[in-house]
């Protein structure tokens, strides 16, 4: 195995991981939301800190998650290209689109956000409700971790690309084994590949 690969390898299960505790937090964030709703309609209570803690878990489930979801290839992807091309030419895309377009785009919400956390945390920016979670410093330091899982994904995402395109990896070999798809469909995207 190489370097990249153990590299790639790392940052897949460190985001798995974390894809993992993100959604043991959406079971949580749903049984808080349920509490909440039985306790202001049926008994007339609020606590303001457990109705924003909703919005805390429901922001972090899917910054924190969007590094799990691009591990699992689960973003919206228009696949008008994508879709019908090879293996090869598909690790040929996500190489050029990563390099090109998603890590600049980490490295720029990175830098744009920076003044905002860092100005968040210099005052300990917290809840404008008296009773609220006094941590929005530590909310928005989320948009920093999001971008930075992101990236590392990306980075795998890029180093798998690279490997399959250079004959050293296997990562697309399965890329057709979509569930969604006819048997005729594939069948026909197989015998265009053996015909290149």
């Amino acid at each position: 195995m190489s370097t990249l690969e153990k590299i790639s390898n790392i940052i897949d299960k460190t985001n798995e991981k974390i894809g993992h505790f993100i959604a043991w937090l959406t079971l949580v964030m749903v049984l808080v939301q349920f509490i909440v709703v039985i306790l202001r309609y049926v008994y007339s209570i609020g606590f303001i800190q457990m109705q924003e803690s909703i919005w805390y878990m429901h922001g972090i489930i899917f910054m924190l998650g969007a590094g799990y979801t691009l591990l699992k290839d689960g973003h919206v992807r228009v696949d008008v290209f994508y879709r019908d091309v090879t293996p090869r030419m598909r690790a040929i895309i996500d190489f050029w689109g990563g390099v090109l377009y998603l890590l600049p785009i980490c490295i720029l919400i990175f830098y744009y956000s920076f003044g905002l956390v860092v100005n968040s945390w210099k005052v300990f920016e917290g809840s404008t409700e008296s009773d609220g979670i006094q941590a929005i410093f530590l909310y928005k330091t989320v948009i920093w971790v999001f971008a930075f899982l992101v990236f590392i994904q990306g980075t795998s995402m890029v180093i798998k690309a690279w490997l399959y395109i250079t004959g050293q990896g296997t990562h697309y070999d399965d890329a057709h084994e979509d569930e969604f798809l006819s048997k005729e469909y594939l069948e026909g995207i197989r015998e265009r590949e053996n015909e290149s």
